[in-house]
């Protein structure tokens, strides 16, 4: 029996106006728009819908990609629609356990918040972060083992894209290197700090605080490790690898494909953009793949899954 799975993206997904139109047409997106804002003090819905600087800022990203995945995440449950498995990338690892029962809306967006603030605060002056194309793993790794100065891999999207973070001009030489050995680029990435950097490593241990003083549950389902690449299937380790996951690289390839291996065919990205989508279609050209990011793309993914 094939198996369907919910994945939630990360940071650099948001744009202005995600999650308009399901706050607009639905009330129980609204009700999480509210609990969000009411539990963090923010005006959700102003940062996520109108033109601000704040969007782009990681203490306010953060929370407000959370918000909107969960308010879209509640929308297709309350459509009867649940998946065998959760998976997100980076911050969506967050909509990931919301979604599998590990965590109530309410705590994940009290740690959430408090992870972007942490993770802007603890953002060091000259870090970046590049992307490598068309190079295998095994010669990022390396290279990046061998350079000068902190530079290591932060995600492995997909076959022929990985990103590696640091201190500037370690992935600057490392990305030179990566070119001589074969990389078809190496591009720099507009972001605002060496994330899943060991750089960051202070973020992770004040986060730790945080995820110490709210309840994580057992759960029914699985969810899918950024740090592990393998289920997750109790509370007991979720703490440690929310912790470890700031400062650590994104397996996101082989998280999806750990979840091929068990079976899953469909996977469901939830939340704004394709960037999840593109990747899993890079992984397998035999996956189908639906996403749910504007109000119109709710009941084509509902027909679907419930006619599978």
């Amino acid at each position: 029996m094939s198996k369907t799975a919910f994945m939630f993206p990360g940071q650099g997904a948001q744009y202005v106006g995600m999650g308009k139109d399901f706050y607009e047409q639905e009330s129980l997106a609204r009700e999480i728009f509210d609990k969000a804002g009411s539990i963090t003090g923010l005006d959700i819905p102003a940062i996520c819908f109108t033109e601000n600087d704040r969007l782009s800022v990681t203490e306010y990203t953060q929370i407000a990609m959370l918000t909107v995945e969960t308010a879209i995440l509640k929308v297709l449950e309350d459509r009867g629609i649940h998946p065998d498995v959760t998976a997100g990338l980076s911050l969506g690892e967050y909509g990931a356990i919301v979604a599998c029962g590990a965590m109530r809306a309410e705590d994940a967006f009290a740690v959430v918040r408090r992870r972007g603030v942490y993770m802007q605060e603890a953002v060091p002056e000259g870090g970046a972060m590049a992307a490598i194309l068309g190079l295998d793993s095994e010669t990022v790794e390396e290279v990046c083992r061998d350079a000068e100065g902190i530079v290591s891999v932060a995600n492995y999207n997909c076959p022929g894209q990985i990103v590696i973070t640091g201190e500037a001009d370690a992935v600057r030489k490392a990305g030179e290197i990566l070119l001589e050995r074969g990389a078809r680029r190496a591009v720099p990435l507009n972001v605002s700090g060496p994330f899943h950097s060991r750089m960051l490593s202070g973020a992770g241990e004040r986060l730790r605080k945080d995820l110490d003083k709210v309840p994580v549950f057992d759960f029914e389902i699985p969810y899918v490790s950024n740090l592990t690449a393998d289920y997750v299937t109790c509370a007991e380790p979720v703490r440690d690898l929310l912790e470890k996951q700031i400062c650590s690289p994104v397996k996101w390839q082989q998280s999806v494909e750990k979840m091929l291996a068990d079976g899953v065919s469909t996977f469901v990205e939830i939340g704004p953009g394709r960037t999840l989508s593109a990747f899993v279609k890079k992984i397998s050209r035999e996956a189908v793949v639906l996403n749910v990011d504007k109000y119109e793309d709710l009941n084509r993914c509902v027909e679907v899954l419930k006619n599978a």
